[in-house]
């Protein structure tokens, strides 16, 4: 190409899973031409991914998509009564409420979000992300492999193929961004810095449709484990039901032993072995399809090369315990897409970019590991499950937990306190929304100390408007005296000052930058007043204090005490946008 300063596109996405097609959909949004190619002849045709946390949720609520993908979703009460049976049909040994829905956890969800937990299975989210993306404007190219790229300082050519025609030909693009899985054969070409280890086990699953409704309406869930001979394999050692769609489309896995090769997957081995699982001899069953993946416990150190971006399984690989995988994703899409935005629309200079490896790499190795101890603390449930000696653990292990004795009080008491550690699997709500940013594109506050939890910071959100944290949810009243989130004041590509009544410095000194990516937002006003003093209560800061809240929903920058000239106000909020974006802020 003849002119390096000559594009194509704006921002280039290899790969349309939910990292790429949230990338692409959030800059779409934002005005950024994007095009993305994948390999592929079309979406995720697998269930995949499924469980979508509140602050994905979010994220959707933020992109205009929360409605729809809703549609799409198994409804948040339906997701949690999870059991630990001998099968689906058989005697039950435990149940634990997963996903906030348990008594004792679902006020805490409510509290913290404005949007509930969904399960949206992969194949029926991308093609939401997707066509959305490409109705604001986003470009896609199937059946497009990618070759290689190469770097300067203007831009970065990349070689594609056609898969269809053989025909190969460059696109240039501003930037790249990395999208393209597990196996991801750019960060292998850039060389980015991985720690950990792959293929540690197997696990086989079966995707299937039968009527299961008798076995599961009046306990429902979107996971269900069975302790069985059918399964006593690895180190799970537990098989699995889960639900695709209520209560017709499932999946059926198992563990497998990967020095052994691929499992049985004939149709009759696979019968047998799913109607063992459900405890239900003369079940119909279709099969529907088969996959195996590994455990993994790899993440990247460093996100970025240059103009070359990466996330999503690229850069964190783990099994799906937690159910962070295309969550993470789509937040380090969130993440980073803004601030190319506002590195291509001007508004930034490139070393905001530097931000998304500070912000997301901490975020990649925290999933990866948690998700990673999810698996080993099942443990605890095997040694009360299992017996020695015995080929079906079941038959003793029910005489066991059912004994009015000494050993029946030990055993019982057991399984409890495992059940106990299994809440940081799937009730592990500061996993989800505790997540803290420290980079260039915070400010700290120097009021504000070390933050200290009042409880487990995995187990339990703790919401603050300390710099780095996301904002906090509290419910407002508009002008039409209906319900509306802080979240939904913030956000939409922009940065947001937040005051009081009282904070009218603030207010002039935003008119006087006259920015065309700065909202102030002002509770108490009428449309966004604040009866319940809701707000008031969350906030930490002085009714006439300042948030400065970034396009992503995190807290860049406070003013915790009260401002009441307008100069000092200018001075302070120029200074904390200089500092967060990298460039002198002119306007005043």
């Amino acid at each position: 190409m003849s002119n390096v300063t000559e594009f194509d596109t704006e921002v280039l996405v290899v790969g349309s899973g939910p990292m790429g097609a949230a990338a692409a959909l959030a800059l779409a949004t934002y005005g950024v031409k994007v095009h993305v190619v994948t390999r592929w002849n079309w979406l995720a045709n697998s269930p995949r991914a499924h469980i979508t946390n509140q602050r994905t949720v979010e994220v959707f609520r933020d992109l205009g998509i929360e409605q729809e993908v809703t549609q799409y979703a198994m409804p948040w009460e339906l997701m949690g009564d999870m059991t630990f049976g001998s099968s689906l049909a058989g005697e039950e040994l435990a149940r634990l409420r997963i996903c906030g829905t348990g008594e004792d956890r679902k006020s805490e969800y409510l509290q913290a979000s404005p949007c509930t937990n969904l399960d949206v299975p992969q194949l029926y989210l991308e093609p939401v992300l997707v066509n959305n993306a490409a109705a604001r404007g986003a470009s896609f190219a199937f059946n497009t492999e990618y070759l290689d790229h190469r770097q300067d300082e203007h831009g970065v050519t990349v070689n594609l193929e056609d898969r269809l025609t053989g025909r190969q030909y460059q696109v240039r693009a501003k930037y790249l961004i990395g999208a393209d899985g597990g196996r991801s054969k750019i960060v292998d070409q850039l060389g980015l810095p991985m720690e950990g280890h792959m293929a540690r086990a197997g696990t086989a699953y079966v995707q299937f449709e039968a009527d299961l409704t008798r076995y599961v309406a009046h306990r429902p869930s979107v996971i269900h484990f069975v302790v069985s001979p059918a399964a006593n394999y690895g180190e799970m050692g537990l098989g699995l039901i889960r639900a695709i769609r209520p209560w017709h489309s499932w999946i059926a896995g198992w563990g497998f032993d990967i020095s052994a090769g691929e499992p049985d997957f004939s149709h009759d081995a696979l019968r047998t072995k799913i109607r063992n699982l459900i405890g239900d001899p003369e079940l119909e069953i279709e099969i529907k399809g088969t996959s195996t993946w590994y455990v993994n416990q790899m993440y990247a150190t460093e996100y970025r090369s240059e103009r070359v971006f990466c996330g999503g399984d690229a850069v964190h690989r783990h099994p799906p315990s937690n159910g962070l995988g295309s969550n993470t994703s789509i937040q380090d899409a969130f993440n980073l897409a803004w601030k190319l935005a506002y590195v291509v629309q001007g508004h930034a200079d490139e070393s905001l970019l530097a931000t998304y490896t500070s912000e997301r790499a901490p975020i990649g190795r925290q999933i990866v590991l948690r998700a990673n101890q999810s698996r080993k603390e099942y443990a605890k449930l095997l040694e009360v499950f299992r017996t020695a000696d015995c080929v079906d653990p079941i038959v003793p292990t029910f005489a066991r937990l059912r004994a009015p004795s000494p050993d029946g009080v030990a055993v019982r008491q057991a399984l409890a306190e495992a059940l106990e550690i299994k809440e940081f699997e799937f009730n592990s709500h500061g996993v989800e929304l505790n997540q803290r940013y420290t980079s260039a594109a915070i400010v700290p506050d120097p009021t504000a100390g070390e933050e200290r939890w009042a409880r487990d910071p995995e187990l339990y959100a703790q919401a603050s408007t300390r710099p780095g944290a996301k904002l906090p949810h509290a419910w407002l009243v508009d002008g039409r005296g209906q319900r509306i989130s802080t979240l939904d004041v913030i956000g939409k590509g922009k940065f947001s000052l937040i005051t009081g009544l009282s904070g009218r410095a603030w207010l002039g000194a935003a008119k006087r930058l006259d920015l065309s990516y700065l909202r102030t937002v002002v509770t108490g006003d009428r449309g966004c007043e604040d009866p319940y003093f809701a707000w008031a209560r969350l906030r930490e800061i002085d009714e006439a204090g300042a948030l400065l809240v970034r396009p992503d929903g995190y807290i860049a920058w406070r003013q915790s005490t009260g401002v009441w000239d307008e100069d000092e106000a200018l001075a302070q909020l120029t200074a904390a946008l200089a500092d967060i974006l990298g460039r002198p802020i002119r306007g005043a």
